[in-house]
């Protein structure tokens, strides 16, 4: 990532008790919080699926290093503006694991690696993150910050779990909200005094938080945990609060949770990736280990192009980029998620206008 800058974000403390061409040109409007487009730069930016920083999950990390994790990307996210994953654990070194069927605990000596890489955004929004309680939580997002890197999804309350980050990038300014639908437990949603992740199932705090987002920048990224795990096609409920969320002033969504590749869609010209899949994550099997990243371009002018880049998990905690570029073009969705079944709801009535 290069010329950014990152708008302040207070510090956490608890103490425990398919390539498309869009276009955004015409949407940048009143709601624009600068008058800057003559002097606006080509933004990339990219997003992927899940993440896991977990010696006793990926064992190869004790033999490698961490740096191993990043290193078949050809430093892809050392020369974009702007990469967001999905941490699907707490960076601690608090041991208080939930009473559940698997808990992670990422290294936080590992974020060092990440932020090395190119790594910029880290979801926390996601059925992990609370693996080690809500001290856990709130001890992974000063590590994360520590790193120098920055946190969406997740908080040591409601307010700040919802809060979108903000970057000033090329005369852009670009939001980043984390929303979490997958809880396990229950009891993992912030509240207005108690850390844990945001929004949860009340999606009238989601699109809040979307809008709150776009009443301040240029751009809303929106990383997402949800859906159903090894499904290949976004559930009904999903396309729909999809297209409310754009309607409502986001401009992408970057989807997680089926730890396999699901359909990207376009909805009133914005690209919505209902599932991104495994990223840095154990090679479970060969259909979960083809995966991709999610690739958006803004041009200068607002145009968008938006695209997959693939991924092969070839070992355990290590993504691979296609070799070369010709097989850099867009990742094949299954056949079974068709593009019909996607766009079924068509227009509806927007409730922002950009």
């Amino acid at each position: 990532m290069r010329g950014v800058t990152v708008r302040p974000h207070r510090g956490l403390r608890w103490v425990a008790g398919v390539s498309v061409a869009l276009t955004l040109a015409s949407c940048v409007g009143a709601s624009t919080p600068t008058d800057n487009r003559g002097s606006r730069g080509a933004l990339m930016i990219h997003g992927t699926g899940d993440v896991s920083l977990d010696p006793s999950q990926i064992p190869a990390f004790r033999t490698h290093g961490y740096d191993w994790a990043w290193s078949g990307l050809g430093e892809l996210f050392d020369h974009d503006d702007l990469t967001m994953v999905n941490l699907e654990c707490p960076a601690t070194d608090i041991v208080d694991p939930e009473p559940k069927a698997f808990t992670f605990r990422c290294d936080p000596k590992a974020l060092p690696a990440a932020r090395r890489a190119g790594v910029d955004v880290v979801s926390q929004a996601n059925n992990h993150t609370y693996d080690q309680g809500p001290a856990g939580l709130v001890d992974s997002l000063d590590a994360i910050h520590a790193a120098g890197l920055t946190s969406v999804g997740a908080g040591a309350n409601e307010t700040e779990a919802l809060r979108a980050a903000m970057f000033e990038i090329h005369g852009w300014t670009v939001a980043v909200v984390g929303i979490d639908q997958v809880l396990d437990p229950l009891d993992q949603v912030a509240g207005p005094s108690k850390p844990g992740t945001a929004a949860g199932h009340d999606f009238r705090l989601a699109l809040r938080a979307v809008r709150d987002a776009a009443a301040s920048s240029d751009l809303v990224f929106v990383m997402i945990h949800w859906g159903v795990e090894l499904e290949r096609r976004p559930r009904t409920y999903q396309v729909r609060q999809a297209h409310r969320m754009i309607d409502a002033g986001a401009d992408v969504i970057f989807g997680s949770h089926p730890h396999v590749l699901q359909p990207m869609e376009t909805y009133r010209g914005r690209p919505i990736f209902y599932s991104l899949g495994n990223f840095v994550w154990p090679r479970i099997s060969q259909e979960a280990s083809a995966t991709a990243i999610a690739e958006v371009v803004v041009a200068a002018d607002g145009a968008i192009q938006a695209r997959t880049l693939p991924i092969e998990i070839v070992s355990s905690g290590h993504p691979v980029l296609a070799a070369g570029p010709e097989e850099r073009g867009h990742v094949r969705f299954p056949v079974s998620a068709t593009w019909s079944m996607l766009m079924w709801a068509g227009p509806r009535r927007p409730e922002r206008h950009r």
